[in-house]
């Protein structure tokens, strides 16, 4: 499909049919890449997506535990006489 580059204010631009659009699968964000001379649109991915599940895992394992948990529980003699509130 070949079509015109437009004028955006002070860029420019294309229009993408909506039907190209649908059937893409795109949505509301995008990703552009820059591959060998070529433009790439694709969705754009959800940041942090999976974590919810990944965090729901860990709890299950037990591995969501804080690794310097002695030390909070344990505080230094630093912490004793030098630390003001």
């Amino acid at each position: 499909m070949k079509t015109k580059i437009i004028r955006i204010g002070n860029s420019q631009g294309v229009r993408i049919p909506k039907p190209l659009i649908e059937e893409s699968g795109i949505t509301d964000e995008i990703e552009m890449i820059l591959r060998d001379n070529e433009i790439v649109l694709r969705s754009a991915e959800k940041t942090r997506n999976g974590w919810e599940d990944s965090f729901e895992k860990m709890a299950k394992e037990g591995d969501d535990a804080l690794l310097d948990q002695e030390d909070i529980e344990n505080p230094s003699d630093w912490d004793e006489t030098e630390w003001e509130w």
